[in-house]
């Protein structure tokens, strides 16, 4: 039987991808069924919405400190197919477009890259590496 702490190990490690429910359970060798009941058991989350978080933090991680990469790019990179699908989703999560995030993130942040030569390289880190939520800068 799938436990949460494994279903989102791997959903942590393969957000990238074309992850479904499926997939997610054939990696995890179980039934779907199974893998819901451990997302519901745990209460936190749905496998969904735990996709769609891992993904939304990485790609305003990617938006904040990688200025040089187009929207789009970050988009795949995050693990969506469709432009105006991540936006969708970026906007409904963080209450701005992904430009107007970057732009947001661009004025002066604190939060903004710290080491020199940060910006010029592609780095999306797990997003179960860190708790912290990505917000755009005030």
């Amino acid at each position: 039987m799938a436990s949460y702490e494994q279903a989102r190990a791997v959903v942590a490690r393969e957000y990238r991808g074309s992850l479904t429910l499926a997939s997610l359970s054939a990696a995890l060798t179980s039934s779907p069924r199974q893998v819901q009941r451990a997302y519901a058991r745990a209460g936190e989350t749905s496998f969904a919405e735990d996709l769609r978080c891992c993904r939304l933090r990485a790609a305003a991680e990617l938006l904040r400190d990688q200025p040089a990469i187009p929207v789009a790019a970050v988009a795949r990179l995050s693990g969506y197919r469709s432009r105006a699908a991540f936006a969708r989703a970026f906007a409904h999560r963080y209450g701005v477009a992904p430009a107007g995030f970057r732009a947001l993130s661009a004025g002066g942040s604190s939060r903004a890259a710290s080491s020199p030569g940060s910006r010029s390289r592609i780095s999306v880190p797990p997003p179960g590496a860190g708790s912290a939520e990505i917000a755009p800068p005030n």
